[in-house]
């Protein structure tokens, strides 16, 4: 691979970061609690795979600008609000994320169910203010981002969740709930990212939702891996918390061995989607071996 990709990586978060420092409101005023909670919950880390994925998938079309740093910024600010709703105590009860405190913990619940609700409208307006693309553009992007994020990925995967709490699942509905939980999302940046350019052919957006389900899953894969082999202070969430809530998982159902068998194939099919773009497609090459083999 010819990019650095640590480098590379961290040329993507300063960009995104730019561009939610700019956009997220500034803790003042009457709702001052607020807009800091949907700071705190933005920015305090975390590693930015959404918005990598939205940069590199530019990339391999021919270069990111800023149309798609506002697209990557919008994944981000929803992929936050579904955590701050997530660790909420009728959902998961987590009182750790990214190694700090929750946000309802840091604040206090209504402020936390606000600041995810905030957080959601503010990433539509962020594709409102898209430039020098056509309408029927950036209504596809509204529209992907509305499913993918909503009742046909990532808000139904959690609803399919909760429901399976306590219950054995076989693998076929563990891949069902997580391709909506996690790998919608994750898919949603990959072809927002390419969509953005106004340059995609079908054929290359068909690779690229192909490569997105592949990392997606494998993302979901390692994750249970790391809930079992890391420690609380690596993950910055409470490890075993899968187990302690009575969840199954790709490790509880296959065992650690086959799960690491099926990240790597996973990340194989990934790799072979791509053959239909040059090197400029190695950042989403180095991101999906990074997904499969990160320790956190």
């Amino acid at each position: 691979m010819t990019h650095d990709l640590p480098a590379l990586l961290e040329k993507y978060r300063t960009e995104v970061d730019a561009q939610l420092e700019q956009s997220l409101p500034v803790a003042e005023g009457p709702a001052a609690p607020l807009f800091a909670a949907m700071r705190y919950s933005v920015l305090n880390g975390g590693k930015r795979i959404r918005p990598a994925l939205c940069f590199a998938a530019a990339d391999a079309l021919g270069g990111h600008n800023q149309n798609t740093a506002k697209v990557a910024a919008a994944l981000e600010m929803i992929h936050a609000y579904s955590l701050i709703h997530d660790d909420l105590p009728a959902m998961d009860d987590d009182n750790l994320r990214r190694g700090k405190p929750t946000c309802h913990i840091q604040f206090d619940e209504a402020t936390a169910i606000l600041a995810g609700d905030g957080l959601q409208s503010l990433a539509f307006q962020q594709l409102t203010e898209l430039e020098g693309l056509s309408a029927d553009t950036v209504v596809k992007l509204v529209a992907m981002l509305a499913s993918l994020g909503g009742c046909n990925g990532m808000v139904a995967g959690q609803a399919i969740d909760l429901a399976a709490t306590g219950q054995l699942l076989n693998i076929e509905q563990l891949k069902n709930m997580h391709t909506h939980k996690t790998g919608a999302l994750i898919e949603a940046s990959v072809l927002m990212g390419a969509m953005a350019t106004g340059n995609a052919t079908q054929q290359q957006l068909g690779a690229l939702k192909t490569y997105a389900q592949a990392i997606g899953l494998a993302f979901q894969i390692q994750d249970d891996i790391l809930d079992v082999e890391s420690s609380t202070e690596q993950l910055g969430k409470q490890q075993g918390s899968d187990i302690a809530n009575h969840k199954s998982t790709y490790t509880s159902i296959l065992g650690l061995e086959q799960a690491r068998s099926q990240a790597a194939e996973l990340h194989q099919k990934s790799l072979d989607s791509l053959a239909v773009f040059a090197e400029q497609a190695d950042p989403l090459r180095g991101i999906a071996r990074f997904i499969v083999n990160r320790a956190y």
